[in-house]
Order: structure tokens, then C-alpha cells, then sequence
């Protein structure tokens, strides 16, 4: 072999070296990198896990707090106002035991809000003892009527809702059986279009056993719907007069109508569903949580609880 040959193959060889050794680095510094991803993930997981459980403690308390009055429900209470986004080193800093010099939590930024699931109509009173509410039938057919909705959407979700709550062996054993829905957009699953559900979506709700309207939280067409011999003046008229005095009773709201027993056996001026929606800002990453609770009494259970995260605004501001 010439020398120029051992040259070559000299220097081939060092360029194999060379490029495992690159590859070898490489593939290390990858592996490194992912590691402090995952684990900076974990993290933030874990983290967002106990501030928003903290949030969701903290709404319970508020409820709680609010049932000890033992008055009606209304949008003047402290329940029914939104926490704007503020920075969370704002609330620790309220514990003077708590440090938040040098702390992670000067970029993390907490928002969140109550809302009274009552004031909306519940799809599920539509059925009583497995058959069909008469009454909360018209109610509904009221509330497609006020506002444009097809009644043959309304007939096919109550037939197909009726059928899912049918818990005998024939009607679990049916191919076809719809599942009992659980949030607003699968009542697509009872057979309601889309653009009907955006529709409803201010005004209706699903919880898991019957529920009277609140007169005191609903809408002037939730209102409309759920009185019997009123009109849609009344209904404005009662949303304007709560803005200066709240409810105290189904009757005191019903003698502004036309109608004295308006509202018997569809409206109350309490509630016990509540949503509670928490959001976590951290740097560019937003979590949102939305949870279902049922208070009785003084006792606050969950019912459900979801998790997720959300698209951040381009140019996101915080309250200081």
C-alpha cells in the first residue's frame, strides 16, 4: 500500500471518529435536553395541580361561607364576583409568613369565577320518574319558541333522552340507545344540530337531577320560559327590578307578573350547582379548570372536574 493510500484511510478514519464522537454528543446533550423538559413539565403539572386545587378550595369556602346566610342567591353576593388575573405573589404576599422574594410565582398569574348553574334551564327536569314533565315540556317548547329554534329538535332530544335514561335490560341491550349526556354540547348525541346548541348554550345547562330556575341569576328568556301566563315584557321587567333588590321569595317575583303562580314548581330564588372556572397564566402557558359543585347545606361536593390546557393571548396583561 502507498503511502498516500495510508494517508487516506488515515484520514477517513479520523472523520468516522470524528462524526461518532459528534453523534455520541449530540445524542447525549438530546437526551439532556428531554430530561429537563419532563421534568419541567412534571413540575408545572404538579404545580398548576395544587394552585387550582387551592383555587377550587378556596370557591368552596366562598359557597360555604354563603350558605351559612341562608338567604337567596343573587348577583350581588361575593360568589358572583370574577377574580381578574393578578399575579399569585399577590396573595401570598397577604401571609406575611410567606416569602415571595426570589419565588417562580412573580410569573404565574391566577383568575377565576363562579357562576350559578341554576340560572340556566336544566335539560335533565324534562324527565320525572322516567317519563316526560309536562310541564318542563312546555317550559322548553316556551324557550324554542322565543327564540327561533325548530320544536322538532326539541321532540327528538326528549324522545332520545327519555330512551337514555331507560336503565332496563331491553333498552341497554338496543344497539341505537344514546348515552345520558353529561355537558351542554352532547345533546348533540339526542339529536340537536349544532347551531341550535350555541343557541341554548346561554340558557340551558345539564346537571345531574332536576333543579328549579333561580328568578334572581337567569336570563329574561330562561325567565319567559319558566313562567306560566307571561310575557316577555314581564320577564325584562323582573331582570331590571333585581338589579336594585334581589328576590326573597318565588312569590315576591311572580307579583310583578301577570301571572301570581307564574313560577310554581319551575323557579326558586336559590341555588345549589355552581360552575367554578379556574385559569393559570405561567409565562406562556395557560391552564384552564372547570368544576361542577353541589352544595347542600353546608356541604360542598365536587360532581366533576376537568382539566386543560388553553391557547395564551399574543400579548397577555395582568392586573399587579
Amino acid at each position: 500500500m502507498t503511502r498516500r493510500a495510508h494517508r487516506g484511510a488515515a484520514l477517513l478514519a479520523a472523520m468516522l471518529t470524528v462524526t461518532l464522537v459528534a453523534t455520541f454528543a449530540a445524542a447525549s446533550v438530546w437526551h439532556q435536553w428531554r430530561s429537563a423538559e419532563v421534568e419541567g413539565a412534571d413540575r408545572m403539572r404538579v404545580q398548576s395541580g395544587w394552585i387550582l386545587g387551592g383555587a377550587l378550595d378556596w370557591a368552596r369556602l366562598i359557597l360555604r361561607e354563603d350558605a351559612r346566610a341562608g338567604n337567596a342567591d343573587h348577583l350581588a353576593e361575593p360568589w358572583a364576583v370574577p377574580l381578574q388575573e393578578a399575579r399569585l405573589a399577590t396573595f401570598l404576599a397577604a401571609d406575611r409568613n410567606v416569602s415571595v422574594e426570589g419565588s417562580d410565582s412573580a410569573n404565574i398569574f391566577l383568575s377565576g369565577q363562579i357562576a350559578d348553574l341554576q340560572a340556566k334551564l336544566n335539560v335533565t327536569s324534562l324527565l320525572q320518574a322516567g317519563t316526560q314533565s309536562q310541564l318542563q315540556r312546555e317550559v322548553f317548547n316556551r324557550l324554542f319558541d322565543a327564540l327561533g329554534l325548530p320544536r322538532q329538535q326539541l321532540e327528538t332530544m326528549a324522545a332520545n333522552l327519555q330512551f337514555a335514561a331507560d336503565l332496563s335490560t331491553e333498552n341497554l341491550s338496543a344497539k341505537r340507545a344514546p348515552l345520558m349526556p353529561n355537558r351542554l354540547e352532547q345533546l348533540q348525541w339526542l339529536g340537536l344540530a349544532p347551531e341550535t346548541i350555541a343557541a341554548l348554550e346561554p340558557h340551558v345547562t345539564v346537571l345531574p337531577v332536576r333543579t328549579l330556575l333561580n328568578l334572581n341569576t337567569a336570563s329574561a328568556e330562561a325567565i319567559y320560559a319558566a313562567g306560566q301566563g307571561i310575557d316577555m315584557a314581564d320577564a325584562q321587567k323582573l331582570v331590571a327590578v333585581r338589579q336594585a333588590q334581589y328576590f326573597r321569595s318565588v312569590n315576591e317575583a311572580a307579583a310583578l307578573t301577570k301571572a301570581p303562580t307564574a313560577f310554581a314548581n319551575t323557579a326558586g330564588v336559590s341555588s345549589q350547582f355552581f360552575e367554578v372556572r379556574g385559569r393559570l397564566r405561567i409565562d406562556n402557558v395557560v391552564i384552564e379548570e372547570r368544576s361542577v359543585v353541589q352544595r347542600t347545606g353546608l356541604d360542598i361536593r365536587i360532581v366533576t372536574r376537568e382539566r386543560g390546557a388553553a391557547e395564551s393571548p399574543p400579548q397577555a396583561t395582568a392586573r399587579k
